[in-house]
């Protein structure tokens, strides 16, 4: 039953963000990625920060050890962005009213990036794949909140990525083909992370630091940033609820399993 929830919880992020991409207009797709970024971001940092790293923790490995690990999983997560390989995309062409590139901007950068910005997402979906895994063999509850942050995060990923495949000039079918099959690199993460990690219980306070300190570098590197523009009071507003009710989620859901 566990690698079934596995590769349910792998297969939804993907399905789901194909699915909205599909169904709605780029203009109402753009909007919907705003709210959904202050969302994620809540889910993420509150799951890492309540659930994960407590979790991890309360174990019997060295609190030392887990401090490094930590910072290890910051370092690499910021590394691999470096290189271009952990990319994350939630904008839209003339999604910020202040800047100053010019018209098609957006479509120049994807044409010539589109195919890092695929390499890098399918990297970022297998690590997903690797961390989902990894938190249903610790305990099913934590697999289920852990999922729940992860999809929260992937839709806008997806979504994003879509929009700048469009202004790249590809078609809307050949966007939504290429997400998805990004997005089956969680499947693969997760049905490997489930037969390669779960004979070495002792390596799980490590991977949920390290899951950890995905969900901290995605949150406070990427997500937050695009939060910290100037907007009428009425938006940030709007930020601020979806930020609590992400955060809500996962406060209920970690009162729930105690």
């Amino acid at each position: 039953m566990t690698l079934l929830y596995i590769v349910i919880a792998t297969l939804a992020g993907g399905l789901l963000s194909v699915l909205i991409a599909a169904s709605l207009t780029v203009k109402l797709l753009g909007k919907l990625v705003r709210h959904l970024v202050s969302l994620s971001a809540g889910l993420l940092l509150a799951t890492a920060l309540l659930h994960v790293l407590p979790e991890a923790f309360e174990s019997k490995a060295d609190t030392h050890q887990l401090f490094l690990t930590l910072l290890a999983g910051l370092m690499f997560f910021f590394l691999l962005e470096k290189a271009e390989l952990y990319r994350h995309n939630h904008h839209h062409e003339g999604d910020d009213p202040h800047h100053h590139h010019h018209h098609g901007f957006d479509a120049e950068q994807a044409g010539r990036g589109g195919w890092s910005v695929l390499v890098g997402d399918s990297i970022h979906n297998f690590c997903d794949g690797i961390i989902i895994a990894a938190a249903f063999l610790a305990d099913t509850h934590l697999g289920v909140v852990t999922a729940l942050a992860i999809i929260a995060h992937e839709i806008p990923q997806e979504v994003g990525d879509y929009i700048v495949l469009l202004n790249a000039g590809f078609s809307r079918a050949k966007a939504l083909l290429y997400n998805a099959i990004s997005g089956l690199a969680a499947v693969v993460g997760g049905v490997l992370g489930y037969f390669i990690v779960g004979p070495w219980e002792a390596l799980f306070p490590y991977l949920l630091v390290a899951a950890s300190s995905s969900f901290i570098y995605v949150a406070v590197a990427d997500l937050i940033p695009q939060l910290q523009r100037r907007l009428p009071w009425r938006e940030t507003a709007s930020q601020l609820a979806w930020l609590a009710v992400g955060m809500g989620i996962v406060v209920v859901a970690v009162g729930s399993a105690h």
